[in-house]
Protein backbone atom coordinates (compact mmCIF):
# COMPACT_ATOMS: atom_id res chain seq x y z
CA UNK A 1 0.00 0.00 0.00
CA UNK A 2 1.96 3.16 -0.97
CA UNK A 3 0.86 6.63 0.89
CA UNK A 4 -1.54 7.75 -1.81
CA UNK A 5 -3.36 4.67 -2.92
CA UNK A 6 -5.28 1.63 -1.70
CA UNK A 7 -5.30 -1.90 -3.42
CA UNK A 8 -8.69 -3.16 -3.75
CA UNK A 9 -7.41 -5.89 -1.08
CA UNK A 10 -6.64 -3.34 1.41
CA UNK A 11 -10.24 -1.77 0.27
CA UNK A 12 -11.55 -5.14 1.20
CA UNK A 13 -10.39 -5.31 4.71
CA UNK A 14 -12.01 -1.84 5.32
CA UNK A 15 -15.57 -4.03 4.62
CA UNK A 16 -16.25 -3.22 8.48
CA UNK A 17 -17.04 0.27 7.88
CA UNK A 18 -20.95 -0.20 7.00
CA UNK A 19 -22.18 -2.30 4.57
CA UNK A 20 -19.28 -4.99 4.80
CA UNK A 21 -17.06 -6.79 2.24
CA UNK A 22 -19.68 -8.62 1.10
CA UNK A 23 -21.04 -5.19 -0.32
CA UNK A 24 -18.04 -3.63 -1.53
CA UNK A 25 -17.24 -7.00 -3.26
CA UNK A 26 -20.26 -6.63 -5.63
CA UNK A 27 -19.99 -3.02 -6.76
CA UNK A 28 -18.64 -3.39 -10.24
CA UNK A 29 -22.16 -3.09 -11.57
CA UNK A 30 -22.14 0.26 -10.10
CA UNK A 31 -18.46 1.33 -9.44
CA UNK A 32 -19.31 4.39 -11.63
CA UNK A 33 -21.79 5.64 -8.70
CA UNK A 34 -19.19 4.85 -6.03
CA UNK A 35 -16.34 6.47 -7.35
CA UNK A 36 -18.05 9.62 -8.41
CA UNK A 37 -17.06 8.70 -12.03
CA UNK A 38 -20.36 9.87 -13.39
CA UNK A 39 -20.82 13.16 -11.34
CA UNK A 40 -21.13 15.93 -14.24
CA UNK A 41 -18.17 17.92 -14.47
CA UNK A 42 -16.52 15.74 -12.12
CA UNK A 43 -12.87 16.86 -13.59
CA UNK A 44 -13.21 20.60 -14.34
CA UNK A 45 -10.55 21.56 -11.66
CA UNK A 46 -12.88 22.14 -8.85
CA UNK A 47 -11.74 21.85 -5.10
CA UNK A 48 -13.73 18.50 -4.67
CA UNK A 49 -15.25 18.15 -0.47
CA UNK A 50 -16.95 14.81 0.39
CA UNK A 51 -19.27 14.88 3.55
CA UNK A 52 -21.66 12.92 5.23
CA UNK A 53 -24.90 13.29 3.17
CA UNK A 54 -27.18 12.99 6.35
CA UNK A 55 -24.83 15.68 8.38
CA UNK A 56 -25.28 18.38 5.92
CA UNK A 57 -28.88 19.53 3.77
CA UNK A 58 -28.74 20.74 0.53
CA UNK A 59 -29.39 24.35 2.26
CA UNK A 60 -26.09 23.54 4.51
CA UNK A 61 -23.96 22.89 1.13
CA UNK A 62 -25.61 25.89 -0.97
CA UNK A 63 -24.16 28.32 2.15
CA UNK A 64 -21.25 26.80 2.25
CA UNK A 65 -20.19 27.17 -1.72
CA UNK A 66 -21.58 30.58 -1.41
CA UNK A 67 -19.71 31.82 1.43
CA UNK A 68 -16.65 30.48 0.34
CA UNK A 69 -17.17 31.29 -3.66
CA UNK A 70 -17.63 35.36 -1.56
CA UNK A 71 -13.98 34.90 -0.04
CA UNK A 72 -12.47 33.56 -3.54
CA UNK A 73 -13.95 33.53 -6.34
CA UNK A 74 -11.02 32.05 -8.16
CA UNK A 75 -11.84 28.50 -6.52
CA UNK A 76 -14.36 26.33 -7.70
CA UNK A 77 -16.02 24.36 -4.99
CA UNK A 78 -18.11 21.74 -5.41
CA UNK A 79 -19.21 19.67 -2.31
CA UNK A 80 -20.18 15.59 -2.87
CA UNK A 81 -22.95 14.70 0.16
CA UNK A 82 -22.66 11.02 0.15
CA UNK A 83 -25.35 9.44 1.45
CA UNK A 84 -24.06 6.96 3.88
CA UNK A 85 -25.97 4.82 6.75
CA UNK A 86 -23.14 6.31 9.22
CA UNK A 87 -19.73 6.70 9.45
CA UNK A 88 -18.31 3.83 8.97
CA UNK A 89 -20.68 3.72 5.48
CA UNK A 90 -19.27 6.96 4.84
CA UNK A 91 -15.93 5.98 5.12
CA UNK A 92 -16.06 2.67 3.37
CA UNK A 93 -17.37 4.99 0.70
CA UNK A 94 -14.48 7.26 0.24
CA UNK A 95 -11.94 4.78 0.29
CA UNK A 96 -13.60 2.78 -2.42
CA UNK A 97 -13.04 6.07 -4.52
CA UNK A 98 -9.90 6.40 -3.29
CA UNK A 99 -8.60 2.98 -4.73
CA UNK A 100 -10.70 4.24 -8.01
CA UNK A 101 -8.24 6.97 -8.27
CA UNK A 102 -11.66 9.73 -7.93
CA UNK A 103 -10.60 10.70 -4.35
CA UNK A 104 -12.20 14.06 -3.20
CA UNK A 105 -9.63 17.01 -2.01
CA UNK A 106 -11.34 17.11 1.75
CA UNK A 107 -13.34 14.74 3.44
CA UNK A 108 -15.35 15.71 6.73
CA UNK A 109 -13.71 13.07 9.06
CA UNK A 110 -15.23 12.21 12.64
CA UNK A 111 -13.20 11.07 15.35
CA UNK A 112 -13.88 7.32 14.14
CA UNK A 113 -11.96 8.17 11.50
CA UNK A 114 -9.16 10.81 12.14
CA UNK A 115 -6.25 8.37 12.78
CA UNK A 116 -7.11 5.71 10.07
CA UNK A 117 -6.95 8.94 7.79
CA UNK A 118 -3.99 10.37 8.72
CA UNK A 119 -1.88 7.26 9.27
CA UNK A 120 -3.04 6.80 5.29
CA UNK A 121 -4.47 8.95 3.59
CA UNK A 122 -3.82 12.23 5.39
CA UNK A 123 -1.61 15.45 4.86
CA UNK A 124 -0.53 17.25 8.34
CA UNK A 125 -1.73 21.12 8.51
CA UNK A 126 1.43 21.90 10.32
CA UNK A 127 2.91 24.11 8.24
CA UNK A 128 -0.06 26.15 7.02
CA UNK A 129 -0.80 26.55 10.63
CA UNK A 130 2.33 28.24 11.43
CA UNK A 131 2.23 30.19 8.26
CA UNK A 132 -1.21 31.82 9.03
CA UNK A 133 -0.68 31.59 13.35
CA UNK A 134 -1.81 35.21 13.29
CA UNK A 135 -4.91 34.72 11.59
CA UNK A 136 -6.02 31.22 13.80
CA UNK A 137 -5.09 32.48 17.09
CA UNK A 138 -8.65 33.69 17.50
CA UNK A 139 -9.83 30.71 16.02
CA UNK A 140 -7.76 28.21 18.51
CA UNK A 141 -8.56 30.88 21.42
CA UNK A 142 -12.17 30.02 20.85
CA UNK A 143 -11.80 25.49 20.93
CA UNK A 144 -10.93 24.19 23.96
CA UNK A 145 -7.37 21.84 23.79
CA UNK A 146 -8.75 18.65 24.18
CA UNK A 147 -11.14 18.98 20.64
CA UNK A 148 -7.63 20.37 19.07
CA UNK A 149 -5.35 17.10 20.53
CA UNK A 150 -7.76 14.66 19.31
CA UNK A 151 -7.23 15.54 15.93
CA UNK A 152 -3.44 15.38 15.98
CA UNK A 153 -1.39 12.07 15.41
CA UNK A 154 1.97 11.41 16.63
CA UNK A 155 3.00 15.41 16.72
CA UNK A 156 0.78 16.60 13.74
CA UNK A 157 -2.44 18.62 13.37
CA UNK A 158 -4.54 16.56 10.61
CA UNK A 159 -7.69 19.00 11.22
CA UNK A 160 -9.64 21.84 12.46
CA UNK A 161 -12.40 20.86 14.62
CA UNK A 162 -16.00 22.32 13.48
CA UNK A 163 -18.38 20.08 15.78
CA UNK A 164 -18.38 17.74 18.62
CA UNK A 165 -20.74 15.71 20.73
CA UNK A 166 -20.32 14.73 24.60
CA UNK A 167 -22.11 11.45 25.65
CA UNK A 168 -24.27 13.80 28.43
CA UNK A 169 -27.53 12.42 30.04
CA UNK A 170 -30.54 13.31 29.06
CA UNK A 171 -33.82 13.08 30.78
CA UNK A 172 -37.55 13.08 30.18
CA UNK A 173 -39.27 16.36 32.65
CA UNK A 174 -42.27 14.10 32.32
CA UNK A 175 -41.30 10.59 33.83
CA UNK A 176 -38.89 12.71 36.69
CA UNK A 177 -42.01 14.17 37.34
CA UNK A 178 -44.09 11.17 37.31
CA UNK A 179 -41.17 9.54 39.90
CA UNK A 180 -41.17 12.33 42.13
CA UNK A 181 -37.24 13.53 41.47
CA UNK A 182 -35.51 16.31 41.08
CA UNK A 183 -33.36 17.09 38.59
CA UNK A 184 -29.91 15.88 39.65
CA UNK A 185 -26.75 18.06 40.62
CA UNK A 186 -24.15 18.40 38.30
CA UNK A 187 -21.67 16.16 40.93
CA UNK A 188 -24.68 12.95 41.11
CA UNK A 189 -23.01 9.72 41.31
CA UNK A 190 -23.57 6.08 39.83
CA UNK A 191 -25.24 5.16 42.98
CA UNK A 192 -27.84 8.61 42.26
CA UNK A 193 -28.38 7.23 38.78
CA UNK A 194 -29.53 3.90 39.84
CA UNK A 195 -31.72 5.23 43.00
CA UNK A 196 -33.41 7.60 40.31
CA UNK A 197 -33.80 4.61 37.85
CA UNK A 198 -35.63 2.60 40.42
CA UNK A 199 -37.71 5.31 41.21
CA UNK A 200 -38.77 5.61 37.65
CA UNK A 201 -39.47 2.24 37.12
CA UNK A 202 -41.68 2.05 40.14
CA UNK A 203 -43.94 5.08 38.94
CA UNK A 204 -44.32 3.51 35.62
CA UNK A 205 -46.32 0.89 33.75
CA UNK A 206 -44.76 -1.97 32.19
CA UNK A 207 -44.03 -1.04 28.73
CA UNK A 208 -41.76 1.50 30.61
CA UNK A 209 -37.58 1.68 30.22
CA UNK A 210 -35.86 3.45 32.99
CA UNK A 211 -32.27 3.54 30.33
CA UNK A 212 -31.85 3.15 27.00
CA UNK A 213 -28.46 3.02 25.01
CA UNK A 214 -27.36 1.18 22.07
CA UNK A 215 -24.49 -1.03 21.24
CA UNK A 216 -22.06 0.73 19.60
CA UNK A 217 -18.28 2.85 20.07
CA UNK A 218 -19.38 6.66 20.83
CA UNK A 219 -21.81 6.54 23.79
CA UNK A 220 -22.15 2.73 24.42
CA UNK A 221 -20.24 1.04 27.18
CA UNK A 222 -17.49 3.59 26.98
CA UNK A 223 -18.62 6.20 29.08
CA UNK A 224 -19.51 4.23 31.50
CA UNK A 225 -15.87 2.74 30.88
CA UNK A 226 -14.36 6.53 31.32
CA UNK A 227 -16.38 7.16 34.29
CA UNK A 228 -14.77 4.15 35.97
CA UNK A 229 -11.01 5.15 35.34
CA UNK A 230 -10.55 2.62 32.44
CA UNK A 231 -10.88 2.32 28.45
CA UNK A 232 -10.96 -0.40 26.11
CA UNK A 233 -7.81 0.23 25.05
CA UNK A 234 -4.58 1.37 26.91
CA UNK A 235 -5.01 5.36 26.72
CA UNK A 236 -1.34 7.55 26.14
CA UNK A 237 -0.47 10.56 24.26
CA UNK A 238 1.71 10.78 21.54
CA UNK A 239 5.07 12.99 22.30
CA UNK A 240 5.70 16.27 20.26
CA UNK A 241 2.89 19.10 19.44
CA UNK A 242 4.55 21.60 21.90
CA UNK A 243 4.97 24.11 18.31
CA UNK A 244 1.09 24.44 18.43
CA UNK A 245 0.35 24.33 22.48
CA UNK A 246 3.08 26.92 23.02
CA UNK A 247 2.18 28.98 20.03
CA UNK A 248 -1.60 28.72 20.57
CA UNK A 249 -3.11 28.32 24.64
CA UNK A 250 -1.68 29.41 27.64
CA UNK A 251 0.05 27.36 30.05
CA UNK A 252 -2.97 26.34 32.04
CA UNK A 253 -4.64 24.75 29.19
CA UNK A 254 -1.60 23.17 27.37
CA UNK A 255 -0.53 21.29 30.33
CA UNK A 256 -0.26 17.83 30.33
CA UNK A 257 -0.97 17.70 26.32
CA UNK A 258 1.06 16.13 24.09
CA UNK A 259 0.89 14.95 19.65
CA UNK A 260 -2.20 13.19 20.24
CA UNK A 261 -3.51 10.12 21.79
CA UNK A 262 -2.45 6.40 21.40
CA UNK A 263 -5.02 3.48 21.87
CA UNK A 264 -2.27 0.12 22.29
CA UNK A 265 -2.82 -2.58 24.47
CA UNK A 266 -6.23 -4.12 24.90
CA UNK A 267 -7.88 -4.31 28.18
CA UNK A 268 -10.98 -6.02 28.21
CA UNK A 269 -10.05 -8.49 31.04
CA UNK A 270 -9.43 -5.51 33.51
CA UNK A 271 -11.23 -5.51 36.61
CA UNK A 272 -12.50 -2.08 36.06
CA UNK A 273 -13.91 -3.16 32.29
CA UNK A 274 -15.48 -6.19 34.16
CA UNK A 275 -16.94 -3.90 37.16
CA UNK A 276 -18.37 -1.74 34.28
CA UNK A 277 -20.25 -5.10 32.98
CA UNK A 278 -21.26 -6.55 35.47
CA UNK A 279 -22.81 -3.37 36.32
CA UNK A 280 -24.95 -2.97 33.39
CA UNK A 281 -26.11 -6.31 33.23
CA UNK A 282 -27.41 -5.99 36.93
CA UNK A 283 -29.46 -3.15 35.36
CA UNK A 284 -30.55 -5.14 32.74
CA UNK A 285 -31.46 -8.35 35.10
CA UNK A 286 -33.52 -5.74 37.50
CA UNK A 287 -35.47 -4.42 34.46
CA UNK A 288 -33.77 -0.65 34.59
CA UNK A 289 -32.58 -1.03 31.19
CA UNK A 290 -32.82 -2.93 28.03
CA UNK A 291 -30.10 -5.04 26.25
CA UNK A 292 -28.46 -2.23 24.06
CA UNK A 293 -29.66 -2.25 20.81
CA UNK A 294 -27.39 -1.62 17.50
CA UNK A 295 -27.51 1.67 15.50
CA UNK A 296 -27.57 5.52 15.35
CA UNK A 297 -30.10 5.89 18.13
CA UNK A 298 -32.62 7.84 15.70
CA UNK A 299 -35.56 5.05 16.65
CA UNK A 300 -35.08 6.48 20.45
CA UNK A 301 -36.63 10.06 19.68
CA UNK A 302 -40.49 8.60 19.84
CA UNK A 303 -39.97 6.40 22.25
CA UNK A 304 -37.71 8.86 24.31
CA UNK A 305 -40.26 12.30 23.71
CA UNK A 306 -43.42 10.28 24.44
CA UNK A 307 -42.52 9.55 27.47
CA UNK A 308 -41.55 5.68 27.53
CA UNK A 309 -37.78 5.98 28.40
CA UNK A 310 -36.72 7.95 30.83
CA UNK A 311 -32.91 8.52 30.66
CA UNK A 312 -30.78 8.40 27.59
CA UNK A 313 -27.29 9.28 26.93
CA UNK A 314 -26.37 11.94 23.88
CA UNK A 315 -24.70 15.02 22.97
CA UNK A 316 -25.92 18.47 21.52
CA UNK A 317 -27.43 17.09 18.77
CA UNK A 318 -29.88 15.74 20.15
CA UNK A 319 -31.56 18.64 21.27
CA UNK A 320 -32.66 19.79 17.76
CA UNK A 321 -33.43 16.71 17.10
CA UNK A 322 -36.10 16.15 19.77
CA UNK A 323 -37.03 20.22 19.00
CA UNK A 324 -37.36 19.03 14.83
CA UNK A 325 -39.48 15.63 16.38
CA UNK A 326 -41.95 18.10 18.09
CA UNK A 327 -40.85 18.13 21.64
CA UNK A 328 -41.02 21.17 23.72
CA UNK A 329 -37.85 22.55 25.38
CA UNK A 330 -39.24 22.31 29.13
CA UNK A 331 -39.91 18.63 28.13
CA UNK A 332 -36.70 17.89 28.92
CA UNK A 333 -33.47 18.31 30.01
CA UNK A 334 -29.50 17.46 30.10
CA UNK A 335 -26.73 16.97 32.97
CA UNK A 336 -23.15 15.78 32.93
CA UNK A 337 -22.57 11.80 33.08
CA UNK A 338 -22.20 10.47 36.85
CA UNK A 339 -19.13 10.25 38.53
CA UNK A 340 -18.20 6.66 39.67
CA UNK A 341 -14.34 6.80 40.22
CA UNK A 342 -14.17 9.69 37.87
CA UNK A 343 -16.54 12.57 35.77
CA UNK A 344 -14.49 11.82 33.13
CA UNK A 345 -16.78 12.02 30.28
CA UNK A 346 -16.19 11.09 26.29
CA UNK A 347 -16.95 12.83 23.29
CA UNK A 348 -16.32 12.68 19.39
CA UNK A 349 -15.56 15.97 17.26
CA UNK A 350 -15.18 16.26 13.32
CA UNK A 351 -13.48 18.42 10.75
CA UNK A 352 -12.15 18.11 6.99
CA UNK A 353 -8.84 15.86 6.35
CA UNK A 354 -6.86 17.17 3.44
CA UNK A 355 -5.88 13.86 1.24
CA UNK A 356 -2.28 13.65 -0.21
CA UNK A 357 -4.01 12.40 -3.80
CA UNK A 358 -5.27 16.29 -3.63
CA UNK A 359 -3.38 18.63 -6.60
CA UNK A 360 -5.51 21.51 -4.79
CA UNK A 361 -4.02 21.49 -1.31
CA UNK A 362 -2.87 25.06 -0.60
CA UNK A 363 -6.95 25.67 -2.12
CA UNK A 364 -8.12 22.81 0.18
CA UNK A 365 -6.10 24.91 3.33
CA UNK A 366 -7.89 28.11 2.82
CA UNK A 367 -11.55 25.77 2.94
CA UNK A 368 -10.63 24.48 6.00
CA UNK A 369 -9.87 27.69 7.47
CA UNK A 370 -13.01 28.96 6.11
CA UNK A 371 -15.39 25.76 7.08
CA UNK A 372 -14.02 26.54 11.32
CA UNK A 373 -14.59 30.77 10.94
CA UNK A 374 -17.19 32.03 13.40
CA UNK A 375 -19.83 33.21 10.80
CA UNK A 376 -19.18 30.24 8.50
CA UNK A 377 -20.38 27.82 11.26
CA UNK A 378 -23.22 30.45 12.45
CA UNK A 379 -24.63 29.56 9.34
CA UNK A 380 -24.26 26.07 9.27
CA UNK A 381 -25.51 24.66 12.65
CA UNK A 382 -28.84 26.47 12.69
CA UNK A 383 -30.98 24.02 13.95
CA UNK A 384 -28.58 22.45 17.03
CA UNK A 385 -28.38 19.36 15.12
CA UNK A 386 -25.09 19.32 17.06
CA UNK A 387 -22.71 20.95 19.38
CA UNK A 388 -20.13 23.57 17.69
CA UNK A 389 -16.73 23.26 18.41
CA UNK A 390 -16.09 27.28 19.56
CA UNK A 391 -17.18 27.95 22.72
CA UNK A 392 -18.73 31.53 21.50
CA UNK A 393 -21.41 30.00 19.83
CA UNK A 394 -23.03 28.02 22.35
CA UNK A 395 -25.60 31.05 23.78
CA UNK A 396 -28.85 31.20 25.30
CA UNK A 397 -30.35 32.85 22.18
CA UNK A 398 -29.18 29.50 20.34
CA UNK A 399 -31.19 27.45 22.31
CA UNK A 400 -33.89 29.55 23.35
CA UNK A 401 -36.44 27.92 21.33
CA UNK A 402 -34.81 24.39 20.70
CA UNK A 403 -33.41 23.86 24.71
CA UNK A 404 -32.35 22.16 27.10
CA UNK A 405 -32.71 24.56 29.98
CA UNK A 406 -29.24 23.60 31.20
CA UNK A 407 -27.75 23.94 27.89
CA UNK A 408 -24.23 24.83 29.15
CA UNK A 409 -23.31 21.73 29.98
CA UNK A 410 -23.01 20.52 26.47
CA UNK A 411 -19.62 22.77 26.16
CA UNK A 412 -19.08 22.78 30.13
CA UNK A 413 -18.24 19.16 30.16
CA UNK A 414 -14.99 20.07 28.66
CA UNK A 415 -14.31 22.87 30.12
CA UNK A 416 -15.53 22.31 33.83
CA UNK A 417 -13.75 18.39 33.03
CA UNK A 418 -10.86 19.29 31.26
CA UNK A 419 -9.61 15.26 31.22
CA UNK A 420 -12.88 14.53 29.17
CA UNK A 421 -11.17 12.51 25.87
CA UNK A 422 -12.08 11.31 22.44
CA UNK A 423 -13.75 7.62 22.29
CA UNK A 424 -11.15 5.02 21.56
CA UNK A 425 -10.25 5.32 17.95
CA UNK A 426 -7.08 3.85 16.95
CA UNK A 427 -6.21 3.67 12.95
CA UNK A 428 -7.73 0.11 13.59
CA UNK A 429 -11.09 1.68 14.41
CA UNK A 430 -13.02 -0.45 12.49
CA UNK A 431 -12.21 -3.73 13.54
CA UNK A 432 -12.10 -2.73 16.98
CA UNK A 433 -15.56 -1.68 16.90
CA UNK A 434 -16.88 -4.71 15.43
CA UNK A 435 -15.02 -6.63 17.68
CA UNK A 436 -16.58 -4.20 21.31
CA UNK A 437 -20.17 -4.63 19.45
CA UNK A 438 -20.17 -8.53 18.90
CA UNK A 439 -18.89 -8.88 22.38
CA UNK A 440 -20.61 -6.44 24.34
CA UNK A 441 -23.66 -8.18 23.33
CA UNK A 442 -22.78 -11.34 24.31
CA UNK A 443 -21.54 -10.54 27.68
CA UNK A 444 -25.00 -8.58 28.45
CA UNK A 445 -27.25 -11.51 27.46
CA UNK A 446 -27.28 -12.84 31.16
CA UNK A 447 -24.97 -12.27 34.05
CA UNK A 448 -22.75 -15.55 33.86
CA UNK A 449 -22.10 -14.50 30.33
CA UNK A 450 -19.79 -11.39 31.09
CA UNK A 451 -16.47 -12.74 31.94
CA UNK A 452 -16.41 -15.01 28.95
CA UNK A 453 -17.25 -12.85 26.51
CA UNK A 454 -14.86 -10.16 27.49
CA UNK A 455 -11.76 -12.88 27.71
CA UNK A 456 -13.19 -13.69 23.86
CA UNK A 457 -13.13 -10.30 23.54
CA UNK A 458 -9.81 -9.49 24.65
CA UNK A 459 -8.15 -12.08 21.86
CA UNK A 460 -10.21 -10.20 19.31
CA UNK A 461 -8.86 -6.90 20.06
CA UNK A 462 -5.50 -8.34 20.29
CA UNK A 463 -5.71 -9.64 16.93
CA UNK A 464 -7.55 -6.75 15.48
CA UNK A 465 -4.84 -4.18 17.08
CA UNK A 466 -1.79 -6.35 15.60
CA UNK A 467 -3.36 -6.12 12.10
CA UNK A 468 -1.86 -2.80 10.34
CA UNK A 469 -4.57 -0.48 9.53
Amino acid sequence: MTDSHLTRRALMRYGAYGAGAAALAGTAASWDRLTGADIPGRDDGSLVVATLGPAYGPEAIRSLQEGFRELHPDIKLRINAVQAVDWSDFFAKILTQVAAGTAPDLVYVATEGVQLFAQRLGVALDAWVRRDAAELKEYFADVHPSLVESMMYEGSLYQLPVEFNAADMYFNRQVLRRAGAGFPPADWTRDDFTTLLRDMKKSSGSRFTPYFWTNRLWGGVVPWLFANDTNLLTESKAPGGQWLWDGFYPAAQRKGRGGGFRWTTPQATHDRVEEVYDYLASLIRDGLCTRPEGGNGQNLIGVFSTGRVGVTPAGGFWAGGLHLAGMRRDGFDVQYFPRWRTQRMQYGAAGYALLRTSKMQDEAWEFIKYAARKDTLTRLFTTNQTTPARRSLLTADRYEKSGPAHWPVFYDTLDRFPDTGPIPAPPQVAEVEQVLLKHTGTALASPRSVRPALRRMQGDLEKAMERDA
